[in-house]
C-alpha cells in the first residue's frame, strides 16, 4: 500500500520520542537585606563544559550527612503544646521537619532539665539525703508531658528524623553536691548512672521510636550557679564511658551511639584525652561540640587523630548579643551551616527550636537567648529567625545520607560546601563574603552552569547530572 508524503511524515512524528526536557539546575536566594529570604529563583541551564572557577566533585567523598535541625527543649515543646492551637501546632511541624518545609533531619532532647525548663529536675530526684540506688523511684513522666509528644509528631511528619539526647545533669543524690545545681559525680554513682542513662534511652525509644545518639554530659567543663549542670574532667568520662555506660550499653543491647565532649571548640584536648582510653575509644562513637568557645577547626584537628570517630555540632544559640539580623545570618551560616560540614560534622544543631517574645520560658541560665522561632506567647504568630534562614539554606535541600563531595572556593570571594544526595541530586550552597557581586562559573561531572551572586548573599543550588 502507497502512503502519501504528508501521511508517511505524520506517522514518523507520531512515533518518535519527545525529547528530553534541557537540564536545569534549581536556584534559592537569601540576601542581607532580606529582600529574597530561602526564595526560589529562575532555573539556570545546565550546559556540556567544564572549567570553571569552581569545581564540584562526587568523586571525592568525605562524610555521610545525618542532618541539620535545633533542639525540642523543653520551652520549645511546651510553646508549641500549649502557646498554638492544633491547626497552627501542625503548620509549624510541618513547616521545620516536612520535605516541603524546612526538612530538618536532626534533634536533641534533654535528660531532665536544662536552663530552658519551667522547673529544675531529674527522672529520679529524691529529699536531701536520701539516695536510690535501684533507681525504684525511676521515671520519665516529665518529658511525657510535652517534650515526648512534640518528638513523635515530628517524626510522624519526618520518619528519618535522628534524635540524639543529653542530661544537664544526673540526679543531684549521685553528685558531690546533693543538689542538680553544681558539684560531680561520686565514684560510686558511676555504675547507677550508666543504668539511669540506659533506661532513659529504652524509655524514650519506647514513646518515640530509637535514640539514635547519646551524650553523657552537657558541657561538663561547666558548672552553671543557677541551673542544672555537673563537671566531669575527661578522666571522669573516660572511666565513666568505658567501665560503665559503654559495657551497661552492650548488656542492655542498646544501640544508641555514645557522643563525647557537647563542648566548646576551645578545649580539644578534652575530648582527645577521652578517645586516647583505650577502654573509653572502644564504646565512643563520636565527638560533638558547640560554638562558645574556639574554633570550628578543632573538629578537624580530633578527626584527623582520630579518623574512625564521627564528629557532630550539636549546640549553638542566636540571642540578643549576636547583633543585627545580617550578622547574625551569615555568622551562622558560614561558620555553622557551611563550616561545621567542612570541618567533618554529620549534624548540625542549633539550639532551641522554639522560645517566646521574652526568650523563655527559662529558669536561670540565658536570659536573652532566640529560637529558631520565636512564639508569640499571647498570639501564637510565629517569627523566624535569622537561625531559621541559615539552617534552611542547607537543610532543605541536603537528605540524610547526603555525601559532603568536594567543593572547591575562591580566595577573598566565594565560600561553597557540596552534597551529592542518596536521589542522585547534586547540591551546591555557596556565600559571597566579597563586598560587590562575584560571577560563579560552576563545572561538575563534564557540565557547567553560571550565576552572578549578590555581595554576601547566599545560593543553594540543586542539580541532576545529565544523562
Amino acid at each position: 500500500m502507497r502512503i502519501l508524503p504528508a501521511l508517511a511524515l505524520l506517522a514518523a512524528t507520531a512515533a518518535a520520542p519527545a525529547p528530553a526536557p534541557a537540564p536545569q539546575v534549581e536556584v534559592w536566594l537569601t540576601l542581607p537585606d532580606k529582600s529574597a529570604l530561602l526564595a526560589k529563583q529562575p532555573a539556570l541551564p545546565l550546559r556540556r563544559g567544564a572549567g570553571g572557577t569552581i569545581t564540584v566533585d562526587p568523586g571525592k567523598r568525605y562524610q555521610k550527612m545525618v542532618g541539620f535541625g535545633a533542639a525540642i527543649t523543653d520551652a520549645s515543646a511546651w510553646l508549641i503544646q500549649h502557646r498554638l492551637d492544633p491547626r497552627q501546632r501542625g503548620a509549624l511541624l510541618r513547616e521545620l521537619f516536612g520535605s516541603e518545609g524546612l526538612g530538618f533531619a536532626f534533634t536533641r532532647l534533654t535528660i531532665g532539665a536544662s536552663d530552658f525548663s519551667r522547673t529544675h529536675y531529674s527522672y529520679d530526684d529524691r529529699a536531701r539525703g536520701e539516695t536510690d540506688p535501684a533507681l525504684a523511684h525511676f521515671s520519665i513522666a516529665p518529658a511525657r508531658e510535652d517534650v515526648l509528644p512534640t518528638a513523635r509528631a515530628a517524626r510522624a511528619i519526618n520518619p528519618r528524623l535522628a534524635v540524639m539526647i543529653s542530661p544537664w545533669s544526673a540526679p543531684g543524690w549521685m553528685k558531690s553536691t546533693d543538689s542538680l545545681v553544681k558539684g560531680t559525680l561520686r565514684a560510686e554513682a558511676y555504675a547507677p548512672f550508666a543504668r539511669y542513662l540506659g533506661r532513659t534511652v529504652q524509655a524514650f525509644a519506647a514513646e518515640i521510636g530509637p535514640i539514635d545518639y547519646l551524650s553523657i554530659q552537657n558541657e561538663p567543663d561547666f558548672e552553671p550557679e543557677n541551673y542544672p549542670g555537673m563537671r566531669l574532667s575527661a578522666a571522669q568520662r573516660a572511666r565513666i564511658i568505658g567501665d560503665h555506660v559503654g559495657p551497661e550499653f552492650a548488656r542492655m543491647g542498646l544501640k544508641t551511639g555514645i557522643l563525647d565532649w557537647d563542648h566548646n571548640w576551645d578545649k580539644p584536648e578534652h575530648p582527645l584525652g577521652v578517645l586516647a582510653d583505650p577502654a573509653a575509644s572502644r564504646y565512643v562513637t563520636g565527638v560533638a561540640w558547640h560554638c562558645y568557645g574556639g574554633d570550628v577547626s578543632a573538629q578537624t584537628k580530633v578527626r584527623d587523630a582520630f579518623p574512625d570517630k564521627d564528629v557532630f555540632f550539636t549546640e549553638c544559640s542566636g540571642g540578643d548579643w549576636s547583633g543585627p539580623w545580617a550578622d547574625s545570618w551569615s555568622w551562622t551560616l558560614r561558620t555553622l551551616v557551611m563550616g561545621a560540614p567542612r570541618n567533618w560534622a554529620r549534624g548540625v544543631l542549633m539550639w532551641n527550636l522554639a522560645l517566646d517574645e521574652n526568650h523563655g520560658p527559662h529558669l536561670g541560665g540565658c536570659n536573652d537567648c532566640r529560637g529558631v522561632v520565636t512564639i508569640d506567647g499571647k498570639t501564637g504568630a510565629i517569627t523566624r529567625n535569622p537561625e531559621y534562614y541559615a539552617l534552611g539554606q542547607a537543610s532543605r535541600f541536603v537528605r540524610p545520607g547526603a555525601w559532603r563531595i568536594d567543593a572547591t572556593s575562591t580566595p577573598g570571594g566565594i565560600e561553597t560546601v557540596a552534597y551529592a544526595n542518596p536521589d542522585g541530586s547534586r547540591v551546591l550552597i555557596a556565600f559571597n563574603a566579597a563586598a560587590t557581586a562575584r560571577d560563579l562559573d560552576v563545572t561538575a561531572e563534564g557540565s557547567r552552569f553560571a550565576y552572578r551572586l549578590a555581595p554576601h548573599g547566599a545560593a543553594t543550588f540543586r542539580w541532576r547530572k545529565p544523562r
